[in-house]
């Protein structure tokens, strides 16, 4: 395989918001769904991730944002690389140097970039062979939602039935190209802490203890159903309506949650009843709201609306930054070292 630094790699990978959610795993050691979902990835915002296995290296390093990571958030990456170096058959440890450009561990899906940005390096870098549906199962594993990060556009995630996991990957559905018109408004709040309970323990505890989790669960298909279809149709009128019902439906869910999950700010409150008054105001659908589990808000719109939505949402208290996003692209790797140019897609093997 050569010298030790060939095996480096840098992918790139964007956050998605999920657009029917995923709370709750059928199978937490592998981050496996109840339910499947549907989600954006969303351009603009990226995780870019350098992974270098080095045999010299004594043990796995994590710099993230400029800071080395130490404690759990490391040994998650060690345990997640684990799982290819198993593949490759290697033992080396790796250098992770990882780089968000939008807000960490705050609802903005950063876990999901960083964990497709991971995969996409390290199979990369080892050289391990296979296709973007092997690699979505690898994110997975990471992350839940890494999966959809995979792809970009309009991402469905199948729950899959297999004990393992391993039908449980995600899959295109309508490509970035799909709605050129499509924009999502991402509002960064102040005050938005950062998670104390992790999402994968607190949607354990949502399914554990909240009296409205199965009601959810009857009702998700016919939503992601009556989604697809506005989606495909690239009509906002049918789309919006069903985003702020599963919004609504999934902060139902963790507010009955015991303790109660509470994510949301008075700012991310008031930002859904402005989207609320833009509808009413208009008589029709100019724009949905939806949140993940986090105080920063996405509102959907489409493009001769974002502008004058974005400054109405932008003047309310307490919202900091407003980012006008298109659909976005999936995985894509930096061809050689040095290079500022991530926009040459690759396929791994």
């Amino acid at each position: 395989m050569g010298a030790p630094g060939r095996y480096s790699a840098t992918c790139v990978a964007s956050p998605n918001i999920a657009l029917v959610k995923y709370w709750g795993q059928r199978i937490p050691e592998y981050n496996v769904p109840y339910n499947s979902s549907l989600s954006l990835t969303l351009a603009g915002l990226s995780t870019r991730t350098r992974v270098t296995f080095d045999p010299d290296l004594p043990a796995d390093t994590l710099e993230l944002n400029g800071t080395a990571v130490e404690g759990g958030p490391r040994d998650d990456v060690r345990r997640f690389l684990d799982l290819f170096r198993e593949r490759a058959g290697r033992r080396w440890s790796a250098r992770v140097v990882s780089r968000n450009n939008f807000p960490t561990a705050s609802g903005m899906a950063s876990s999901a970039s960083g964990f497709a940005a991971l995969a996409g390096a390290a199979m990369a870098a080892l050289r391990l062979r296979g296709g973007l549906r092997i690699l979505s199962r690898y994110a997975r594993r990471g992350s839940g939602s890494a999966t959809r990060s995979i792809y970009g556009g309009f991402v469905y995630w199948r729950a899959g039935r297999h004990w393992d996991g391993d039908d449980s990957y995600a899959v295109p559905f309508r490509g970035p190209e799909h709605w050129p018109a499509f924009r999502d408004i991402a509002c960064l709040v102040a005050g938005a802490p950062v998670k104390s309970i992790r999402s994968q323990e607190a949607m354990q505890r949502s399914v554990a203890t909240s009296p409205v989790y199965g009601r959810r669960q009857k009702e998700l298909r016919r939503r992601l159903r009556r989604m697809q279809a506005a989606i495909i149709l690239r009509d906002p009128d049918r789309l919006f309506p069903v985003v702020m019902e599963e919004c609504d439906s999934f902060r139902e869910v963790c507010e009955t949650t015991d303790p109660p999950l509470d994510y949301l700010t008075p700012s991310s409150r008031a930002i859904l009843d402005e989207v609320r008054s833009i509808n009413d105001e208009a008589g029709r659908y100019l724009a949905a709201y939806t949140h993940d589990a986090g105080a920063h808000v996405h509102v959907f719109t489409t493009a001769p609306y974002a502008r004058s939505i974005a400054r109405r949402l932008g003047a309310l208290r307490g919202v900091t930054e407003t980012r006008i996003l298109r659909p976005g692209p999936g995985v894509r790797w930096i061809p050689r070292a040095g290079s500022e140019d991530p926009a040459v897609e690759l396929r791994v093997g």
